[in-house]
């Protein structure tokens, strides 16, 4: 084969995969508006919701937590500012879904029946569902068929994941839902609910608290989960760059250290009014 055949040839095949290239391959190398937005604006605004130990106010009223951590991390690794948007838990994927800020960082759990709504990137944390009960109204309960009775309050936070894990394990428990989760666990100290569920390591902290109020009745968790973070459809190009950023964080051990001190100690606690 002579050499301007090879030329020819090179170039043909150069030209065919340039236009019949499959469209998810160019796709995938746009920036999405909302990447676009990051850029020129400079900020990445963040979606999250308040509960210790993944987001809380310490004394003078300022962000902390794991979940501020990691989004503070992450907008300064890519040249950003950062801005939290505190939104309530039930709204947080409609307030997504409505712009009202990028990418929600506040401990969300993958789920089948969320990524039909959102984009998730790869898990960051893994984390669980757990109960603590009352030692008072629950002492005598040490399985799940014992709190699977009619009669039995669990409380929960309202739209997240121990929702459905109460309801697939306690058809038959009464459930009250509340916005706060510190809320959550007032209620079962108050004398009012039999347990409340939650994702660890809150009623595992709870129970070291309380502990002639709250016990641990499972020594295995109830459900085990994968957090990522949560974007709008379309936006895979930011996904794939907060992927990257994750591997990278996962890799050099910053992600497990800050995850140890936040979830695997209380020396935290003194920076908190009411943790």
């Amino acid at each position: 084969m002579n050499l301007s055949f090879k030329t020819a040839l090179s170039g043909a095949a150069m030209l065919f995969t340039t236009l019949f290239a499959p469209a998810q391959f160019a796709q995938a190398e746009e920036p999405s508006s909302t990447q676009a937005q990051i850029e020129q604006s400079g900020t990445l605004r963040v979606g999250m919701s308040t509960f210790a130990p993944w987001a809380m106010r310490d004394k003078q009223g300022a962000l902390i937590g794991f979940e501020i951590d990691v989004a503070r991390r992450l907008a300064t690794d890519n040249g950003w500012q950062v801005e939290f948007v505190p939104t309530a838990w039930d709204g947080i994927i409609p307030s997504l879904l409505a712009k009202k800020y990028d990418v929600i960082i506040g401990g969300l759990t993958i789920t089948p029946v969320r990524e039909k709504s959102v984009r998730f990137t790869q898990a960051y944390s893994h984390s669980g569902v757990q109960l603590a009960a009352s030692s008072t109204l629950a002492k005598e309960k040490k399985t799940v068929a014992d709190f699977n009775q009619r009669g039995v309050i669990l409380a929960v936070r309202r739209g997240a994941s121990p929702v459905q894990v109460a309801k697939e394990h306690f058809p038959k428990a009464t459930l009250r839902q509340f916005d706060d989760e510190s809320q959550v666990f007032q209620e079962v100290l108050n004398g009012r609910a039999h347990g409340a569920l939650s994702s660890s390591p809150k009623p595992e902290q709870e129970a070291l608290r309380h502990p002639d109020a709250l016990f641990m009745p499972f020594a295995e968790p109830l459900a085990q989960g994968d957090e990522g973070f949560a974007l709008r459809k379309g936006d895979d190009a930011l996904a794939e760059q907060f992927n990257e950023w994750i591997a990278a964080r996962q890799a050099d051990g910053w992600l497990k250290a800050r995850h140890d001190y936040w979830f695997k100690s209380l020396a935290w606690e003194a920076q908190v009014a009411n943790p």
